[in-house]
């Protein structure tokens, strides 16, 4: 997950500090910097947050596509098709929640979490689906309906 270079590289060329970029989602400064250099893991909301102040995409910022955005996408993240998606991704790949939090490194539970939307997919949990699967994050997370998968 490389998600660090690609949004100091966009606010860099849109001439920001990295204080403006905090302030923006509203986050200390330092917070942001441990963003940058990957010492600490980009929650998911503030990820989303960038894409949609950087007018990227998840997948973009992922660096699963060259691609910077997709045509009508949605801002929000859409907890409720993103729970539905994550389970028939799952069940298309003939998965068993067991199975998949096997591959994460999880527990059970976790998964069983996401698939109910009682919590939003972890920031590296869904990139190693991504990267494993080549299914778009921002078609999991509902942003999109088309590509599914990339490549």
């Amino acid at each position: 997950m490389n998600y660090g270079t690609i949004i100091k590289k966009l606010r860099e060329e849109q001439n920001k500090t990295q204080q403006e970029i905090a302030d923006i989602l509203g986050i200390a400064r330092q917070t942001y910097n441990h963003y940058e250099i990957q010492e600490n893991i980009i929650p998911l909301k503030h990820l989303n947050n960038l894409a949609n102040y950087y007018n990227v995409s998840i997948d973009y910022l992922f660096e699963l596509t060259k691609q910077k955005k997709y045509n009508n996408f949605q801002k929000e993240i859409n907890i409720d098709l993103s729970k539905e998606r994550l389970k028939a991704f799952r069940k298309e790949q003939k998965l068993t929640q067991v199975k998949l939090a096997s591959i994460l490194n999880t527990f059970h539970t976790v998964i069983v979490d996401y698939e109910h939307g009682r919590n939003l997919i972890a920031t590296p949990f869904l990139y190693t689906i991504c990267k494993k699967y080549n299914i778009s994050a921002d078609y999991l997370l509902g942003k999109i309906n088309d590509p599914k998968y990339l490549r």
